[in-house]
């Protein structure tokens, strides 16, 4: 686990703050941990942490993985994030480079943060053309046949994409969309080799999209930055003119959160 900083001695920590440290050990492990791994770190009694993670998971801060051992963020713990990430110092600059970036591209951007079972859409700056796809923020997208979700799939490991893979229902929403769990794997790999990620059609007919990571100082997705357009005005190829400038409002939006 990372090193949190805290000067408090392990075994020792005041009562106060051991949830927030062990919410804290979850979010710097970026994926489902066990209350284990996480005393690791804090070096708890063995019946306090898993006291711990109880009173966590009671209160929907945290939930088990999908294998019954591991937990990862509840609704509570990500609605938190979210929250802090759309905070009012931290979204004014934020929409100040995503206008500029709206303006130079055309197109609807969108950014949006991993739920549990779907990307969801936190900030938008739209298109100034009146042909234009409604996705407003508040709106929840599959993983699997979006540019934002195909990221978040790639910052999985290998272990966790395959359980998500052979566990997720397929929907087909166009006959483009992956429904495959074969697919989806060999989609994913062409993904983190790329660094970046598309939708051509494959969740909304008529509809394009690609999308780039926001990540911290050590590398992790914390969300996405992407943007869509209608094919009758952006064909697929064109959009690409537009991925390094992309990528460089990404970089911006990650200094956000360590600034």
């Amino acid at each position: 686990m990372a090193d949190t900083g805290n000067t408090t001695d392990q075994g020792n920590i005041p009562t106060n703050l051991r949830l927030l440290m062990v919410l804290e050990e979850m979010a710097s492990a970026g994926v489902p941990v066990t209350p284990t791994e996480v005393n690791q770190s804090l070096g708890l009694p063995k019946p306090t942490i898993h006291r711990l993670f109880s009173t966590l998971e009671a209160e929907g801060f945290i939930q088990r993985d999908i294998d019954g051992r591991g937990y990862s963020p509840g609704q509570r713990a990500r609605s938190l994030s979210a929250g802090i990430l759309s905070s009012l110092r931290i979204r004014t600059a934020r929409v100040a480079i995503m206008t500029q970036l709206g303006e130079q591209i055309g197109e609807t951007l969108n950014l949006a943060l991993p739920e549990r079972d779907g990307m969801i859409y936190i900030d938008r700056v739209e298109t100034k053309w009146p042909l234009r796809i409604q996705l407003p923020i508040g709106t929840r997208v599959p993983f699997y046949c979006t540019a934002s979700g195909k990221l978040y799939l790639s910052s999985l490991t290998p272990q966790h994409l395959e359980r998500y893979a052979h566990a997720t229902k397929f929907e087909q929403f166009t006959d483009r969309t992956i429904t495959t769990p074969e697919r989806l794997t060999e989609e994913i790999e062409r993904v983190r080799e790329l660094g970046h990620s598309i939708d051509d059609e494959e969740f909304m007919e008529g509809m394009i999209a690609i999308g780039v990571p926001i990540v911290e100082t050590n590398g992790r997705l914390v969300s996405t930055l992407s943007f869509h357009a209608p094919v009758q005005r952006l064909s697929m190829k064109d959009a690409y003119r537009h991925l390094d400038a992309l990528k460089e409002a990404a970089v911006h939006l990650s200094a956000l959160l360590t600034d």
